[in-house]
This record gives structure tokens, sequence and C-alpha cells, in this order.
């Protein structure tokens, strides 16, 4: 997987390409946990993800987690089907805002 991070003012735009597992998590928890600041909101773009497993999940809530505790925000974006099955069987689709385009994303 490979990912690309881009700060503009208070948003911390993700973009995520590939299959998001285990052997990519655990630099991408620590390339990006390290960004969420005070007031920071994060935007996940999933258009190119493919595919998702648990320890991707992870990565996710762990940011949801932190940029919640700094009062931001955090959508999905482009959720495609194949990852959605995942965040549907787990039930982590009720704890994020997630929306079908990174232009459908409204923050503030």
């Amino acid at each position: 997987m490979t990912w690309d991070i881009k700060m503009e003012g208070n948003l911390l735009t993700v973009a995520l390409d590939g299959r998001f597992v285990a052997s990519s998590a655990p630099m991408l928890r620590e390339d990006l946990l390290g960004r969420i600041g005070e007031g920071t909101n994060v935007l996940f773009d999933l258009t190119n993800m493919v595919h998702i497993d648990s320890s991707g999940l992870g990565v996710l809530v762990q940011a949801l987690q932190k940029t919640k505790a700094a009062g931001g925000k955090v959508i999905l974006a482009g959720l495609q089907p194949g990852p959605k099955i995942v965040f549907d069987i787990t039930k982590v689709s009720r704890v994020f805002e997630i929306v079908p385009t990174v232009a459908d994303a409204k923050f503030g």
C-alpha cells in the first residue's frame, strides 16, 4: 500500500492506495498519528483502497480517537464496495462519518 498525506490549514488529507493490511499499518500509524494536533480535521480518501484488514481498521480507529480528543473531526470518503463489507461486518461503519466522494466531505 502507498499513502499520501497533505496538511492544508487544519485539514489533514490522507489518500490511501492499495491494500491496507498488517504489513503497512505500523508505518502509516507512525506517519499519521504524529501529525494530528489541536483542532486538526482528518479526511481519509479511500477511493483507491481495495482492501482493509483489522490492522488497517485499528489505525483508522486510533486516528479517530486522537482527532476527536484534539477537538477535530474525521471523515472517510470514497469507501469502495469490497472494503465496505469489512466496515459493515465489524460495525466500524457506525463510528465514522462516511461520504461517497472527497467533494462530499464537509468540515465545520
